[in-house]
């Protein structure tokens, strides 16, 4: 790791391999929301059957619950950048598979969850290898960035998914996600060099040869003892209490008496605060990101309680956008909770934070959903911040706790 200071988001762009691996990230982001809207539009097409749709685009979130846990620990004993390509390529002849007119309802769904559960170990071993293509110093601007371009990606994947299914057809818009990920490998394969495996107290001997169960409860054990990384874990799952207003924004719209284009709104309200506040927290000293970390997942749910008084779209919207903005403490906790494992140790326990932040959004989307067959959905977006702010202050609570010293430290002027 280097120990020069932080050269700024012009600096981190002026690395050839991050440049590939933030081109290779935004690429095949956007194919993947394009094709969660093709598989919707296709299979409600087939069934008429909006509980056979639901269950689809479900199938392209359920299996991180898996992959992460089971599978993320390939990042930590094969050569990460190989496992990004391989899994690209793996993933984009799966999706023209399903791209094949007339495939069984089944073998989409069985082809869909092969996808999402090879996508487990190619996401760790990027979040294991940005360290290394970076350093400390930028590591947190690059994961900013690649952040920021994850919810510019969805919004876009989303807003324009529809109108390229009317155009393309369904089959179509599978066919060009399937050559998202063969460009991803591409970029990945010419622009980021390789490195050998990661390696454990000067071990040069290659942790493919060790046992998988042994080094996902090795993981699982560091996560699992160590008090700091146990309060970072917990502050990704406040992200379960904020969700509440996206998971909700459908039926909050028409409570307002508006329609798609508020739903739009919602949508892009949340994930520009989030954009914006990512990008510029990770631009602050590494002691005030740390002093502000706690303060900001407060500030992620307090917005969303005002939600009570049933403002009107703007208001809505614009608290969506605070919400966003307080999200932003996020990339601290992620990045220090990188930091923080060994890097022999980075892959496995990134999927295992990884699957918690799913679990912990998952059942904030599906207890919000069951909420709202009976209140108002302000109602419940305004309980889910009330919630989450009392989460987010325990968990901060926890965090002081377990950090002692270092945070005090951390917590001086810089």
């Amino acid at each position: 790791m280097t120990a020069s200071p932080p050269t700024g988001y012009r600096g981190i762009f002026r690395s050839t391999e991050y440049r590939g691996l933030f081109a290779a990230q935004t690429v095949s982001m956007i194919g993947d929301q394009f094709a969660r809207v093709a598989l919707a539009v296709l299979v409600f097409d087939r069934t008429g059957s909006p509980a056979w749709t639901a269950l689809t685009y479900g199938l392209t979130f359920l299996p991180d619950l898996v992959g992460g846990p089971l599978l993320s620990g390939l990042a930590d004993r094969y050569p990460r950048r190989g496992l990004i390509i391989s899994c690209d390529v793996l993933r984009a002849l799966l999706v023209a598979l399903m791209a094949v007119p007339g495939t069984h309802l089944a073998a989409l769904c069985v082809l869909l969850v092969a996808v999402q559960l090879i996508s487990a170990p190619a996401n760790a071993a990027r979040g294991a290898l940005l360290p290394s293509v970076l350093g400390e110093a930028d590591y947190p601007a690059g994961q900013a960035a690649l952040q920021s371009v994850t919810q510019a990606a969805q919004v876009i994947g989303f807003a324009a998914g529809g109108a390229l299914v009317a155009t393309i057809g369904t089959s179509g818009v599978l066919l060009a996600d399937a050559a998202t990920f063969l460009t991803s490998a591409l970029l990945v394969a010419r622009l980021v060099r390789h490195r050998p495996a990661a390696t454990e107290d000067g071990d040069d001997a290659s942790k493919a040869t060790r046992a998988w169960l042994p080094d996902l409860m090795d993981g699982s054990r560091l996560v699992l003892t160590d008090a700091r990384l146990r309060a970072l874990v917990l502050f990704a799952c406040v992200s379960g209490f904020y969700i509440v207003g996206e998971a909700l924004a459908v039926p909050y719209a028409a409570a307002l008496g508006n329609g798609a284009i508020a739903v739009g709104f919602m949508f892009a309200g949340y994930a520009a605060g989030a954009a914006v506040g990512a990008l510029v927290v990770a631009r602050l000293p590494a002691p005030t990101r740390l002093r502000l970390m706690p303060p900001l997942s407060v500030a992620a749910c307090a917005p969303l309680v005002l939600c009570f008084a049933d403002p009107a779209l703007g208001v809505v919207v614009a608290l969506f956008v605070a919400s966003g903005l307080g999200s932003a403490y996020n990339v601290v906790a992620s990045t220090t909770f990188v930091l923080t494992v060994p890097d022999s140790r980075r892959g496995q326990a990134f999927g295992l934070a990884v699957t918690a932040l799913k679990v912990s959004q998952g059942l904030g989307v599906m207890l919000a959903g069951l909420a709202a067959e009976h209140i108002a959905p302000h109602q419940v977006v305004g309980l889910a911040g009330v919630l989450g702010v009392l989460a987010a202050a325990a968990v901060a609570h926890t965090w002081r706790a377990a950090d002692g010293p270092r945070f005090a430290l951390a917590a001086q002027p810089a």
